[in-house]
């Protein structure tokens, strides 16, 4: 009798034909993939080239007004976070930065998403992850910013390409989340 349940156990598939066919008809089209990988591919390439051409640049001087007083270029490294938060706490913000990137990764392949304003977000935040990343892992935990602002007495953290893209990532989430048709009867809906 424990045979038959072996084998009755045994016949049944964990994973069925029926859910690899259902993942593969919800994964992202050709359009969303060209959309999605190409921004993320350029946008990693932008950063980390503008990165290096900066630093390279100033390495003598460190300073390079672009709008007296309101823009300039300058060269520094941020150990932490936005704002500089969490400074020196690299291993950490590796880690958070690799999970942010695999849940963008998830969303993207297994939401079923097939907003074109979505799956550009997606790929700016990639780029933004991964070109940020790659300075924790080669710059010895810092990341390069190059872009300062200021006005006045007021003065911006000095930022750079990735952190642009990031957020405009958020943004362009955010605008797809309140203001595109399906996502506002959704909302409408819940508000009931």
């Amino acid at each position: 009798m424990t045979e038959n349940k072996r084998e009755a156990g045994a016949a049944r598939p964990i994973l069925s034909r029926a859910f690899f066919k259902q993942l593969l008809l919800e994964l992202p089209t050709v359009k969303a993939q060209i959309i999605f990988w190409s921004l993320a591919a350029v946008g990693l390439a932008m950063d980390l080239w503008t990165k290096k051409a900066i630093f390279n640049w100033l390495e003598n001087t460190g300073y390079y007004s672009i709008l007296d007083g309101y823009v300039q270029f300058v060269t520094t490294s941020n150990p932490g976070a936005a704002f500089g938060m969490f400074a020196d706490m690299t291993y950490m913000l590796k880690v958070i930065s690799i999970i942010a990137l695999v849940v963008i990764l998830g969303i993207f392949y297994f939401s079923g998403n097939r907003q074109v304003l979505v799956n550009i977000a997606l790929g700016l935040l990639t780029a933004g992850i991964c070109g940020n990343l790659y300075d924790r892992f080669f710059n010895g935990g810092s990341v390069r910013d190059f872009i300062d602002i200021s006005y006045g007495d007021y003065h911006w953290p000095a930022f750079n390409i990735a952190d642009s893209l990031l957020c405009i990532g958020v943004g362009l989430l955010l605008i797809s989340i309140f203001f595109t048709p399906q996502s506002s009867q959704k909302h409408a809906q819940q508000q009931k």
